[in-house]
């Protein structure tokens, strides 16, 4: 919790400790406090990172690939994609096959290179270069590399990245 976050819930409390009040409804008043200092916190915690402001320009061809295993190499451009919010520029190898699974949040691809494969209850798509596709999270699909050429795309997502095998 910040400093001012807990100054606030310091007073809360010592206000409501004087009073004679019913302890339901001291309850209340600190939960309602602690929803204020955690609003409070997240604002201050947006502002330190200052990134709505940071201009980012990466390049695929430049970028720093780490190996994911299975066939997917991942380069971060911001945030971190094991912890929440993120973009990167990822490859799947010629024939990667991904299976059928979902995803947690919502996944946005633009592609770059190659194809992304792409199939869900309504049917399949090859996603080329310079189109996008939404994964909305929780979707069912699969997805998969050209099998010449692979795919290297840029992926964002609200949230971090994770990949739920289908049932």
């Amino acid at each position: 919790m910040r400093p001012r976050s807990q100054e606030l819930l310091k007073a809360a409390i010592e206000i409501f400790a004087e009073d004679d009040m019913k302890p339901s409804l001291l309850v209340i008043a600190v939960s309602a406090m602690l929803m204020i200092a955690w609003s409070i916190g997240r604002v201050q915690g947006q502002q330190e990172q200052g990134g709505a402001k940071k201009v980012i320009y990466a390049s695929a061809d430049q970028a720093n690939f780490t190996a994911m295993g299975n066939g997917v190499s991942m380069a971060a451009i911001w945030g971190d994609s094991n912890k929440g919010a993120h973009a990167t520029f990822t490859k799947f190898v010629p024939g990667f096959d991904a299976g059928m699974h979902t995803h947690t949040n919502d996944v946005w691809i633009v592609v770059l290179k190659g194809a992304y494969l792409y199939k869900d209850d309504a049917g399949e798509k090859r996603v080329g270069p310079g189109c996008f596709l939404r994964v909305p999270g929780g979707k069912k699909h699969w997805s998969g590399g050209d099998a010449k050429e692979g795919a290297v795309f840029y992926e964002e997502s609200s949230g971090k990245f994770d990949q739920i095998p289908a049932k």
